[in-house]
């Protein structure tokens, strides 16, 4: 697990070399030509966190509409929506889920556009869909997902900003952004504080984590990995569901980590580390910069809050990491879990 998350600065850079860059590209031209109506997005696990940053987004950068399928709907039920003038995109590391490759034949039996996102272009995923996307991870050798999710993550902003561009190619200061990722990566990955927090953290009971907007699917897939590495429950709210109920059972005794972008989703979030300031509770603060109340927080460079899922992931996997050492568990191979997992 350590050296697949130290990889994903060299992922980065892979992908958006020319060759990936312009395959991307050209799926992204062709989507903007067919122009569809909505996007639907079906995933699983961590490749669901990366799906639901694909919705936010399509939403606020294309205005299309956008959610994430129920494949038990499609493979349980039986149901057929009809998803003509759509786009549908399944989203899978291995591309090996029958679920999502059965969504995606349906969906494009009744009339959608269908892409895979994976990282595995002969995968029967990317064979099913109309279009595919291959992430160019490279072997991911841990169990629990760390640079397949962030490759995921970064080749849905390169899609989506091609979409955007309506040619597929992007704009100068987009270039300029997504190639200085690598290197801030690196930066990120640097800093030891998440390494330290993990001995204040090892005898914690349970988590919280949340974050708003952009950051929500970085709340979320970091209580994935606490969850899969150190067996410890960890609940994911946005920060304003947070608000509606769950805020009650936070208290000095449950570690709250807050994912602050540098946005209107970070801004929104002042509120809700002032909620938890009244209980007394034990916040990380992830982000640029020092937020009033927390106790400790997870450096990370300042971007724009679009990009900023990218680089908040990194310390927070190293954490997952460093916990589940310090708590004697064996992060590489969680028990009962396997690399591929099967559902229906």
């Amino acid at each position: 697990m350590a050296a697949d998350i130290a990889e994903q600065p060299a992922g980065y850079a892979r992908l958006l070399e020319p060759a990936n860059r312009d395959a991307i590209a050209a799926v992204a031209a062709e989507i903007a030509r067919r122009r569809p109506r909505h996007v639907v997005f079906t995933a699983r696990g961590t490749s669901d966190h990366a799906a639901l940053y694909g919705a936010y987004l399509t939403e606020i950068r294309l205005g299309l509409p956008a959610g994430l399928a129920s494949p038990s709907a499609v493979t349980l039920f039986g149901a057929r929506p009809d998803l003509s003038g759509a786009l549908v995109v399944g989203v899978s590391q291995s591309g090996g889920s029958a679920d999502l490759t059965e969504v995606l034949r349906v969906a494009r039996e009744t009339g959608a556009l269908t892409l895979a996102v994976t990282n595995d272009p002969a995968s029967p995923l990317a064979r099913a869909a109309e279009l595919s996307v291959d992430i160019a991870a490279g072997h991911e050798r841990a169990v629990a997902a760390t640079k397949t999710y962030t490759a995921e993550l970064l080749a849905l902003l390169m899609l989506v900003e091609g979409i955007r561009a309506g040619d597929g190619g992007l704009p100068a200061p987009e270039r300029a952004a997504l190639d200085a990722l690598p290197e801030l990566a690196e930066r990120t990955l640097a800093d030891p504080t998440a390494t330290e927090l993990a001995a204040r953290y090892r005898f914690a009971a349970r988590l919280v984590t949340t974050g708003r907007g952009y950051a929500y699917p970085t709340a979320r897939e970091t209580a994935l990995k606490l969850m899969e590495t150190s067996y410890l429950p960890a609940l994911a709210f946005s920060g304003a569901d947070l608000l509606h109920g769950p805020l009650a059972m936070t208290d000095p005794d449950v570690p709250v980590l807050a994912v602050l972008g540098a946005g209107p989703g970070g801004e929104s979030m002042r509120e809700v580390l002032e909620r938890l300031g009244e209980r007394r509770a034990d916040v990380v603060a992830i982000g640029p910069a020092d937020a009033a109340g927390a106790s400790a927080r997870l450096p990370v460079p300042e971007v724009d809050e679009r990009y900023a899922p990218l680089l908040d992931i990194l310390p927070l996997q190293r954490l997952a990491l460093a916990l589940a050492l310090a708590r004697g568990e064996d992060p590489d191979t969680p028990r009962g879990l396997k690399k591929v997992t099967v559902t229906r």
